[in-house]
């Protein structure tokens, strides 16, 4: 198994723990796009309580990859899949929270 795939599976366990049912291509497309940083600690998890890295959240992935403008609805889409994911979970996987708001904000066209 690559070390791709054991992420993706590592993923949807994590989907799986939380509930939530998900699209498995689509999170695989999601999580192909996010390149190497899936493969660094620091960079494969969100910090769901820091205000800086949420803010870089929206700025590079819902403004500039997905082409969003912004507003204060990116902004509460970022808090509600925060609390999906849960507020004291520690593992906020980049690859999840950024799938869910591709959902979230009715963007699986742009994958």
């Amino acid at each position: 198994m690559s070390k791709f795939d054991e992420k993706i599976e590592k993923y949807e366990e994590s989907m799986n723990k939380i509930g939530i049912s998900f699209d498995a291509e689509l999170l695989r497309t999601v999580t192909k796009g996010l390149g190497p940083s899936i493969y660094k600690a620091d960079a494969e998890t969100v910090s769901g309580s820091d205000e800086k890295e949420l803010a870089t959240v929206k700025n590079n992935f819902l403004i500039k990859k997905l082409g969003l403008t912004d507003g204060p609805k990116l902004d509460t889409a970022i808090a509600t899949v925060i609390e999906k994911i849960g507020k004291s979970n520690r593992n906020k996987y980049r690859a999840i929270v950024y799938y869910l708001l591709v959902k979230e904000l009715g963007q699986e066209s742009k994958y």
